[in-house]
């Protein structure tokens, strides 16, 4: 139902649009013929848009359904066939990412397979997982720019010609994969690494090839769950990764659109990037069933020993990052964030620590200043995301597939649609996380609603009298609110860095505002002859990134909760 809500709503997308597709298709036609009123009623007869939203939907879709997905308003050519091979350029993009995330996920398991095989305690992948895990694939793509292509020039900055060109692409998009990947297994491994039977395996004179292997599948019914999480964020991240460098593969083509307000280009991308997320995630619920069909069938299923608690020093690294940021935000709220008082591109001193931006305005202030936007912005969508997750959790059943497609849906989809609805703006940008933001929060909320149900003094509560509605205010809520909100808490340094993946591809604020991805957006114009103008945002956006996979890895427990809806 969620999914046929989706494409009703990209049908009639032409006439929900901002922009009149009759002035945009007659432009696109002839650029000298009058915008007559008889010319655009013409074309509006033509669309069918006088007919209602309905009408043009079953329109769209019957055509869409026989291989015509329309023809582009600024170009006049039809639209599918060049998204098709924009999807071709980033399959393989995808391809070649994934293929670093398989290497950077064994490499950081390699070290706790040796501990665990040599009889010592096991030890999950730790800091550098979580470093690797912390960059967000349009900040590492800055990165990666400015090092391997500014100042080692060892790869192209730009397009897509040749094996060359898709290094430092698959490098941003594959790492940050990788680390999640690595993190999933780690975990898992360290923990089936410690059980009892691998000592036992150890004595009788077992192969540590053997060991191994019943280790890595003891550790599968865990991570398998995840894996679709993995291929799904590769879509989503590929679209800030195809933007930076120039790629031209699908999301840079539906970015176009959206900046053009191309809607035929908007509908067949987002439509296409949405069947990519769907397949993806059943290829990976296809992998998890052919791996463990025969244990699942016989309810052999073995479950992970659980971790152990979060301790006091692993505050230590979302505490010294946040505190960091907030330095850096007192510093920097006093100056003047709009102001073009310096040269352009001015380098740093002790005016302007962080150096000028291209209109000669101090980056060290508008980085503050953005902080405070962005950060207030993400409290706001998280405390909406949390009354959404705590109400359609209380549905039981009947919320599980909206919860599972909106898991499914990248930020950045999302955006795509709301900016094609209203425009590019802060609150279409809040509008689109907040859109599926609420999704793991419902799904935590179920489950624990589930548990809550399930015990004893609950079960017993209707045969003493106690109405529903009471039972659900003194006893089920009580012991989901308090959990719930500390999840949504945990999960507000990643709503800040979703809006600023919006505001660097142009999906947020508009300039002059200081929002941080805009701010980074503007620098990496000129990276190549100051590359130091991007680093002010990106050492921001590390900061905060480090603080949220810091923090959602001690929410680990919480994470398993909702992984069980």
């Amino acid at each position: 139902m969620t999914i046929a809500f989706v494409v009703f709503l990209l049908g009639i997308l032409p006439w929900l649009s901002s922009r009149d597709p009759a002035l945009a298709i007659l432009r696109a036609r002839s650029a000298e013929q009058e915008a007559t009123p008889e010319a655009l009623g013409a074309i509006r007869q033509e669309l069918g848009l006088d007919a209602g939203p309905f009408a043009v939907f079953v329109g769209w879709f019957g055509r869409v359904l026989t291989g015509d997905w329309g023809v582009s308003w600024v170009s006049g050519r039809p639209v599918l066939p060049g998204m098709v091979h924009a999807m071709l350029v980033s399959l393989s993009l995808m391809a070649a990412a994934f293929g670093v995330a398989l290497v950077v996920a064994v490499a950081l398991n390699v070290a706790t397979l040796r501990r665990g095989l040599n009889g010592q305690a096991a030890r999950t992948s730790g800091a550098m997982a979580a470093t690797l895990t912390s960059l967000p694939e349009f900040l590492l793509s800055a990165l990666l720019l400015v090092v391997g292509a500014v100042w080692l020039r060892w790869f192209p900055p730009y397009g897509w010609s040749g094996a060359s060109s898709a290094v430092l692409p698959a490098l941003a998009l594959g790492v940050p994969a990788g680390g999640l990947l690595g993190r999933l297994v780690s975990d898992s491994l360290a923990s089936a690494l410690s059980e009892q039977w691998v000592a036992t395996w150890i004595v009788s004179g077992y192969s540590r090839r053997t060991i191994a292997l019943n280790a890595l599948r003891r550790s599968l019914p865990s991570v398998l769950p995840q894996l679709a999480l993995v291929l799904v964020g590769l879509v989503g991240g590929a679209i800030a990764v195809e933007r930076v460098f120039a790629i031209p593969g699908i999301g840079r083509a539906t970015l176009g659109g959206v900046a053009a307000q191309d809607v035929p280009t908007i509908q067949a991308g987002v439509m296409l990037l949405m069947v990519l997320s769907t397949v993806l995630g059943a290829a990976a619920g296809v992998l998890r069933h052919v791996l463990l069909g025969p244990a699942m069938r016989a309810a052999a299923v073995p479950v992970a020993a659980p971790t152990s608690a979060t301790t006091r020093r692993a505050w230590l690294v979302p505490a010294a990052s946040l505190l960091a940021l907030a330095g850096l935000i007192v510093a920097g709220l006093p100056r003047d964030a709009y102001s073009s008082a310096h040269a352009r591109l001015a380098p740093p001193s002790g005016a302007i620590p962080f150096r000028a931006d291209a209109s000669g305005r101090d980056l060290l202030a508008r980085v503050a200043h953005g902080a405070l936007t962005t950060i207030g912005t993400a409290t706001l969508v998280t405390a909406v995301c949390l009354a959404a997750g705590l109400v359609i959790g209380l549905c039981g059943p009947a919320a599980r597939g909206p919860i599972e497609v909106a898991k499914a849906v990248p930020p950045v989809i999302a955006g795509l649609v709301v900016v094609a609805l209203m425009g590019a703006s802060g609150a279409g940008a809040a509008i689109a996380v907040g859109a599926v933001g609420w999704a793991p929060l419902a799904a935590h909320t179920a489950a624990l609603i589930s548990e809550a149900r399930a015990q004893a003094h609950v079960e017993i509560a209707p045969v003493l009298g106690t109405g529903r509605v009471r039972t659900m205010l003194k006893h089920i809520l009580p012991a989901v609110v308090g959990p719930i909100v500390r999840h949504a808490a945990l999960r507000l340094p990643g709503t800040a860095l979703a809006l600023a993946a919006l505001g660097f591809l142009g999906m947020g604020p508009q300039p002059p505002h200081p929002d941080w991805g805009l701010v980074l957006a503007e620098g990496m114009a000129y990276v190549e002859r100051a590359p130091a103008a991007v680093l002010g945002p990106v050492g921001a956006l590390v900061l905060l990134s480090v603080s949220a996979v810091s923090l959602s890895g001690m929410s680990a427990g919480l994470r398993r909760r909702t992984e069980a809806v």
